[in-house]
């Protein structure tokens, strides 16, 4: 039995890696189904996404965001949640921070870190009205995120095109160097990407995941809030705080992701017609993570890596965006199917077979 299981483990390991292989063997007939020829369009992914240092720059800045929209999707899915309003969450992020660093006028060491906490503060609270409506009046969260969603996109293009407007553009003033973090050292060793410090931070929002919900009182508490809240209430915990508390810090996580855009990447914030689209990949990525803070980081990289990657694809194959897209949608299917395998499996190592109920 050992030894099975010892099996089993290492299977669920090459799980992923077969299933990266098969979406991209299936990407390939698609291509060829079009015309194109796939060794030549993954070479071009290849080169593009590690051809020179600015491209492996560019690579893990476009990796940044989706590791933080990740994790904030995975963490309210962990505590029995469903926040499909990352995109909401990663706009007040933005707009909090872009107020700070165009209105304030500080010291480089107040004026950055106070930009950073207000958007995540921002991002935070805009993930608590749905968790309060849920938690007092009984609203579902996919409902009022998506209607937060769409709230968020005009309010921030309303305080941007009232308050912080560049006259003759359709953004808001630059913000200040002392809101920067832009990290220009780093930055030139990698040909001028736009590195900052968010990078960092965001795999320490990674770390702080894991301790938070698997090594704290309170998080055992959200875990046990999101597997029955029936149970948890039972246990004396407040259920209805867990959800509101469970709402902010994953909004705080996508915030922060729109902090760094703004702060890192842009130093700007755009009037615009349609969001970003980071909080719905963020979807994508905390399913494909398996809601796990390292399993986000993993697929982070590689949802990262194909989208920055799949420009090379375009230019160095003339493989149109719509087949790429397909091409992404397509390995993303079979890294997720690892899900199914896992679940038949599972009756495995618990020594019965398939199907059968314990």
């Amino acid at each position: 039995m050992a030894k099975a299981i010892r099996v089993m483990t290492k299977d669920s390991a090459i799980v992923p890696l077969v299933a990266i292989v098969l979406g991209l063997l299936v990407g390939a007939l698609i291509m060829l189904a079009g015309g194109y020829n796939p060794l030549t369009a993954y070479a071009s992914l290849i080169e593009k996404v590690i051809g020179d240092p600015y491209s492996i720059g560019e690579t893990v800045r476009e990796i940044t965001p989706l590791l933080l929209t990740g994790l904030s999707v995975a963490f309210a899915f962990r505590t029995g949640l469903f926040n499909i309003g990352g995109e909401g969450q990663f706009i007040m992020g933005m707009t909090g921070a872009t107020w700070v660093g165009v209105k304030l006028t500080l010291p480089f060491w107040l004026h950055a870190p106070l930009a950073i906490v207000t958007g995540a503060v921002l991002g935070g609270l805009w993930g608590a009205i749905a968790g309060y409506l849920k938690a007092r009046r009984g609203v579902n969260e996919v409902i009022t995120t998506i209607m937060l969603n769409w709230i968020a996109l005009y309010l921030g293009n309303y305080i941007v095109s009232r308050y912080l407007l560049q006259p003759g553009q359709q953004r808001s003033y630059l913000i200040h160097d002392t809101a920067s973090i832009s990290l220009n050292a780093l930055s030139a060793l990698f040909g001028n990407a736009r590195l900052h410090l968010g990078i960092p931070i965001a795999l320490l929002a990674a770390v702080a995941f894991y301790v938070l919900l698997w090594k704290t009182r309170q998080g055992y508490e959200l875990r046990a809030v999101g597997h029955s809240p029936s149970a948890a209430e039972y246990a004396g915990m407040n259920v209805n705080a867990g959800i509101v508390r469970a709402m902010f810090i994953g909004g705080v996580f996508a915030g922060l992701a729109g902090v760094f855009e703004v702060l890192g990447v842009f130093h700007y914030q755009v009037i615009s017609a349609a969001s970003p689209g980071y909080g719905f990949d963020g979807i994508a990525v905390a399913l494909l993570g398996g809601n796990h803070p390292l399993g986000v980081v993993l697929a982070a990289a590689l949802f990262g890596t194909l989208t920055y990657g799949s420009a090379g694809m375009s230019f160095g194959a003339d493989v149109p965006p719509e087949i790429i897209r397909v091409i992404i949608g397509t390995v993303i299917f079979f890294v997720a199917s690892h899900g199914i395998i896992r679940w038949l499996l599972k009756p495995l190592r618990a020594g019965r077979k398939p199907g059968e109920v314990a």
